[in-house]
């Protein structure tokens, strides 16, 4: 199975007892439709907890806002709340992921503009070029 979507937030690593890393992460898949009989579109957004086993070397580059295209399986997840109430959540088990657009870095800022002109006006031999 193959989905696209954005990264909800920075991925984290975790390491297991018997030293195996998974990387964990979720992201957002946002559709819209034209209800039958209606004139506005709704929107739906789905969120999806993956995981990504295969090379930890990734989790750098997983930050909010990647847009990322997932391979793999998805799985279930269905368990009792604290209230007692049945609940359950969508499960992303990744073989291979691509990485389509990179997030924004935080400290990506315009550089400043160097001024062109001549600050000596005075002396024409001082031209740049």
């Amino acid at each position: 199975m193959e989905i696209t979507g954005r990264i909800t937030k920075d991925a984290s690593l975790f390491k297991l007892k018997d030293g195996k890393q998974v990387i964990n992460f979720s992201i957002a898949i946002n559709d819209s439709y034209k209800p039958k009989g209606a004139s506005q579109v709704k929107e739906v957004t789905t969120y999806i907890n993956c995981d990504y086993w295969l090379s930890p070397g990734v989790a750098p580059y997983l930050k909010k806002g990647a847009l990322v295209q997932l391979f793999g399986r998805i799985g279930l997840s269905v368990y009792l709340s604290h209230e007692g109430n049945p609940a359950g959540s969508l499960t992303f088990h990744v073989n291979h992921l691509k990485i389509l657009v990179f997030a924004k870095k935080d400290s990506q800022t315009p550089s400043a503009a160097i001024p062109l002109t001549n600050s000596n006006k005075d002396d024409p031999d001082d031209l740049p070029f």
